[in-house]
């Protein structure tokens, strides 16, 4: 009997001992599994974020996820489901791999995948799309942008250049000549009519409705002549809408800085005298300027927004100039219903003086256009057109420039600073939308189904009996 305490005593010992073993496989497969979920999780969602859209990245780059993946249909589910694909297969091993027993020790699923918040490009008025923007330019030199595009707003906004109505003024004088009325003369006996006026500066005024290009350049033909659907872009639909911008990533880049934005729009986008390859619309900082559907509009409307800034200038310049006002003064004596009623001298001299002013303005577009310079503020020296040349407009147009001021881009730099940041920011989404449809492969692109961060719940089960959940956040910060 002896003998049986042994057999007994081994048999105790080893329950206790597998009792222990099982535990610890038990506790082993526990911490596989959660250690598991976590690399998967990390891997899932890494590639998820590694299918951003690479014309995006090359033209502008910047990194997003597009949701539709070059459909038409833009929608966060597709993200969901490629989430769910890459955990699903990470969680099972491929045939033939020595590792094969994990997957029964281990036995993972997805059980549901759900991304519950995502920073898509347009949320909070494209502040998202801004925030990389922002650190894609972190190391632009800004201060002598910001110092020159402040110096230039601040003498065009102090002196009234954007804003002082010129035509206004220029139609008060038109009319105190009409109030004040013409001579008559006796052509015949008891028979009476009125002198002419043969004001020259109604030459050049008749010109105003002709069209600022159609003045200024002397070969309209090379103008481009595309025309976009406006509607079709992010700025003339109805938008989806994400979580806006990440907290996580607003405390990393610090929010967009609409310096940097400036800096980055004449980087990456085309303009007159620059033009992007490859573009939809060739004036593409016009059209964040004037927002027209045609590229000759969009142009046309900031030649006339500088037109004006020089008329303003011009006037404030020409009425400081006593040689010119004289010079006004002698071409309104020289009329021969001015001689007959000398009332109409001082608003006939103003007329004069405006037009004069306009043509010179026209003659400032056109070498602005031309690549040239030219100053906020002028001196005699500056000043290219003759007085006759307000009876002959377009012909009396050199485009010469004064050798000194700003460049066209440099006006350019100050409209887009005047331009509302509303405006600014979804017509320059409208450009990168127009150039990436253009691509192979993406022609229903949406920068409003594009997302660069999103967070994610996520849960797994295991055969073994085991649930677990999880929420991550990733994105491009």
């Amino acid at each position: 009997m002896r003998k049986g305490y042994i057999t007994v005593f081994l048999s105790l010992s080893l329950s206790v001992i597998l009792s222990f073993v099982l535990t610890l496989v038990e506790g082993a497969r526990i911490s596989a599994i959660k250690m598991k979920f976590e690399c998967v999780s990390d891997i899932g969602m890494n590639s998820v974020l590694a299918e951003y859209h690479r014309e995006l990245l090359e033209q502008y780059d910047l990194l997003f996820v597009d949701t539709s993946y070059g459909s038409s249909a833009p929608s966060v589910v597709n993200a969901e489901e490629h989430l769910r694909e890459y955990m699903q297969k990470n969680f099972q091993c491929q045939d033939g791999n020595i590792l094969d027993f994990s997957k029964d020790f281990l036995n993972m699923r997805m059980k549901s995948v759900k991304i519950t918040e995502y920073s898509l490009a347009s949320d909070d008025k494209g502040a998202v799309l801004k925030r990389q923007i922002t650190d894609y330019m972190a190391d632009y030199p800004t201060a002598g942008l910001l110092k020159r595009v402040m110096g230039n707003y601040g003498e065009i906004s102090s002196s009234g250049m954007d804003s002082r109505d010129i035509n206004g003024e220029r139609k008060k004088y038109q009319n105190d000549i009409e109030r004040i009325g013409l001579p008559q003369k006796e052509v015949e006996e008891g028979v009476f009519e009125e002198v002419p006026l043969n004001n020259p500066a109604d030459i050049a005024n008749s010109t105003r409705s002709i069209g600022v290009l159609n003045l200024v350049l002397d070969d309209t033909t090379g103008i481009s002549d595309v025309k976009a659907d406006l509607k079709q872009y992010i700025s003339g639909r109805e938008l989806m809408e994400g979580s806006g911008v990440c907290s996580d990533a607003a405390m990393v880049s610090g929010g967009p800085n609409e310096i940097l934005f400036l800096a980055y729009l004449f980087k990456k986008f085309g303009y007159y005298g620059k033009i992007k390859e490859n573009s939809m619309l060739q004036y593409q900082l016009e059209y964040i300027i004037a927002g027209e559907n045609t590229d000759w509009n969009n142009l046309e409307q900031v030649a006339k927004k500088i037109l004006h800034i020089r008329e303003v200038a011009n006037i404030i310049y020409i009425l400081s100039d006593a040689a010119k006002i004289a010079e006004a003064e002698t071409m309104a004596l020289a009329l021969s219903a001015v001689t007959m009623m000398p009332a109409l001298l001082e608003p006939v001299k103003y007329t004069i003086l405006f037009a004069w002013a306009y043509v010179e303005s026209l003659q400032d577009v056109k070498a602005l256009l031309n690549g040239g310079r030219v100053p906020l503020y002028k001196s005699a020296a500056d000043w290219k057109t003759g007085i006759n040349s307000i009876k002959n407009v377009k012909g009396s147009l050199s485009g010469g420039d004064s050798g000194r001021g700003l460049s066209y881009k440099e006006y350019l730099e100050v409209l887009l600073f005047m331009t509302s940041e509303e405006d600014r920011t979804f017509r320059a989404m409208d450009i990168m939308e127009m150039d990436i449809r253009k691509t192979p492969g993406n022609a229903s692109f949406r920068l409003d189904g594009c997302f660069d961060t999103f967070k994610a719940q996520l849960e797994i089960t295991s055969g073994f009996g085991y649930s677990y959940e999880m929420e991550r956040l990733y994105g491009f910060y």
